[in-house]
């Protein structure tokens, strides 16, 4: 079963945002459109990914 994950905001650029997975910061960064994502993230942010959708952690 899917769990759900965190990830930090590490870059907004334009329409997309780069974000690294907590904990697996050694990978690239994952790039998202910001469509997909909340309206108000900001860089160094923390999102949780569960259930295909993206939320800012609080």
């Amino acid at each position: 079963m899917f769990e759900a994950c965190e990830y930090k905001v590490i870059q907004i650029d334009g329409d997309y945002a780069n974000l690294v997975k907590i904990g697996d910061e050694e990978t690239e960064p994952k790039i998202v459109a910001r469509a997909l994502l909340p309206a108000d993230i900001y860089e160094g942010c923390i999102l949780k990914y569960e259930m295909l959708q993206y939320s800012i952690k609080e």
